[in-house]
């Protein structure tokens, strides 16, 4: 990120092996083009094959035309109708093909349109089954970045293997009338649009290299792009006149890619030019062949018209066969990275044996022994835990910043599962209860809440999110957490947008904000509530008051609270102090200040502050 040098040329480079074998990702993808409108897609093949025909029926039409033209003034014959037949006939061709050419464009977009929107949907809701500690790595990040971009591109991708298929399908029609007069002139034609084809080969797999190799450098250009314009950032970006050095951090980034990519587009460019002259040439001396046999009167000029203008077409057709087999052997190594996102797993996932979750919890949840380490980290975040927060217990953590709390929060929710040791919620361990159903008996608001852009009911809604039309619960919620204090001064009431983002949305103060995160808590009724330092834009009274309420709505429910102020931290049946990862003590305020250890200690220091 910041300060991270761009990546250097030379970076590996995929093998034709490696390409063809990305083709395997073709029919699984066309299967889903197919799944998402079967009626529109059969359309669509029925139409490119009709359309297939068209080009090889004009060049015959066309041949008679001239011939007939021919006849007519060498044997002075008035009758036209013949003549005008063929010209109606290829007129009537023209419009067809015009019709059929908008048909597909239309279908294309249309069913490209489905399937964006279905890729994007499925992406969404895989994304959802993903563990916390995979959306914490940076490069399932990068997969996931990968993956968001196909979901748009690939529809090109959709069009390009239809057309693929319409053209081969117009060749076979054109090689049959070479090859019933000169088969010779389709190995010339080969070699004439072969140098193209291998060029851009050569010339994509290193595109789809530069492209790959810069997924995490385009990730920080997006970030700084965001954040150097930005209302979430705005404040900061001034305060620290932090302007120049973002745009020069993007200017450094997008730069070094621009003249990485002008590079190789210079090359592709320049060869690119000597390969077509090189099928011109092919097609050219095909031509002369033609000609000088039409003046020895070896074919006719009707049938040099079609075989020169079959010729050309095909040549057209091949390089554009040829060329599209490269852009789409490339877009299979991007569907590659689209499908690859789709074979991450989970591993918190529901077991068919699952125990059903205790209506109301009985004894509680009991760590043994309890260690957890984030991914590629050799540091502990918590280690050797034991202890029983029991059922309608209030249990409240206390340690410094970064001793381990709020990870002991996600261990108690299963957002992670222990690296060693085990969690038992009335004596069975916590993993083999399914985690859907755990996560509905259990509401946390973490300190770093989201602020839904959404309008305030439904902010508050996220709490029980199948619950969103159900006004009654809504407005109770907020009355719980005093987030209707907030929502009764809106112009717009609950139905007001929050947030800046969108069109007339109002904005809340920081304070505001966590009122209607404390909704969702409340909206959740679950049976273990977790206030995970939600307060702390609160001043000292306003945390109080929304403590006293908190202690009074959860009676005989269990609870968790972590703050940093003391006099809320009071208010729970016993206190667990961490440090380092590790339990230090637990008992009730009174049994701590008593003991005279940590716990105590911290008190008197905070208790001075406010001599």
């Amino acid at each position: 990120m910041f300060g991270k040098k761009p990546p250097q040329q030379g970076k590996p480079q995929l093998s034709v092996q490696e390409r063809v074998s990305a083709l395997k990702h073709l029919p699984p993808f066309l299967k889903m083009v197919w799944q998402t409108n079967p009626r529109m897609a059969m359309v669509n093949v029925v139409l490119r094959l009709l359309r297939a025909a068209v080009p090889v029926a004009m060049l015959y039409v066309g041949q008679l035309i001239i011939d007939e033209v021919l006849r007519l003034t060498q044997t002075n014959d008035k009758l036209l109708g013949y003549l005008l037949t063929l010209v109606a006939i290829e007129f009537g061709l023209a419009v067809v093909s015009d019709f059929l050419n908008r048909g597909i464009a239309l279908i294309d977009g249309l069913l490209g349109d489905l399937f964006a929107n279905q890729s994007s949907i499925r992406l969404m809701e895989h994304a959802a089954e993903l563990d916390l500690d995979q959306f914490e790595d940076s490069a399932f990040y990068d997969k996931l970045e990968r993956a968001r971009r196909q979901t748009l591109s690939r529809t090109i991708l959709m069009s390009q293997v239809l057309g693929q298929m319409q053209d081969l399908l117009t060749m076979v029609f054109l090689a049959a009338g070479l090859i019933a007069f000169y088969p010779w002139l389709l190995l010339l034609l080969l070699i004439a649009v072969l140098p193209a084809f291998l060029g851009e080969s050569h010339f994509n797999e290193r595109s789809y290299s530069l492209v790959h190799g810069w997924t995490p450098e385009r990730r920080e250009l997006d970030y700084l792009r965001q954040t150097g314009a930005s209302d979430d950032t705005a404040k900061e970006v001034k305060i620290f006149g932090l302007s120049d050095f973002l745009t020069n951090r993007f200017r450094e980034l997008s730069t070094k890619f621009y003249l990485d990519n002008k590079k190789l587009a210079t090359r592709r460019a320049g060869w690119g030019s000597v390969f077509a002259a090189l099928g011109s040439a092919g097609y050219y001396g095909a031509y002369v062949y033609l000609v000088l046999q039409t003046v020895k009167g070896q074919v006719s000029l009707g049938q040099l018209t079609f075989l020169a203008g079959s010729f050309m077409r095909l040549r057209g057709l091949l390089e554009s066969v040829l060329n599209r087999f490269t852009s789409v052997a490339e877009g299979a190594l991007y569907l590659q990275d689209f499908f690859d996102f789709f074979e991450l797993q989970p591993r918190i996932t529901r077991q068919s044996t699952a125990p059903p979750f205790p209506r109301p919890i009985r004894h509680g949840f009991t760590f043994e022994n309890v260690g957890f380490q984030y991914r590629n980290s050799e540091k502990w975040a918590i280690r050797h835990l034991n202890f029983t927060l029991h059922a309608g217990e209030k249990l409240a953590l206390v340690g410094e910043n970064g001793a381990g709390k709020t990870t002991l929060v996600k261990l108690l929710s299963r957002l992670y599962d222990p690296t060693e040791g085990r969690i038992l919620l009335d004596g069975i361990d916590l993993r083999e209860y399914d985690p859907a159903e755990l996560r509905r008996e259990i509401g946390v608001i973490f300190q770093d809440f989201v602020r839904f852009q959404m309008t305030a009911g439904t902010n508050i809604a996220i709490g029980r999110i199948d619950q969103k039309e159900n006004q009654p619960r809504i407005e109770s919620s907020a009355q719980q957490s005093l987030a209707d204090t907030v929502i009764d001064k809106l112009p717009e009431g609950y139905d007001q947008v929050i947030g800046r983002r969108f069109n007339k949305g109002v904005d809340l103060s920081g304070g505001e904000w966590q009122k209607i995160a404390l909704g969702r808590a409340y909206m959740r009724d679950a049976q273990l509530l977790i206030l995970d330092e939600p307060t702390a834009a609160l001043d000292a009274r306003a945390e109080h008051e929304v403590f006293q309420r908190f202690s009074e709505l959860t009676k005989g429910k269990t609870a968790v609270l972590i703050s940093h102020r003391f006099s809320t931290v009071r208010m729970a049946d016993r206190i667990l102090v961490i440090e380092n990862g590790q339990f230090v003590e637990i008992g009730s305020h009174e049994e701590l200040l008593a003991k005279g250890g940590r716990y105590a200690e911290l008190f008197r220091l905070q208790a001075k502050g406010y001599l």
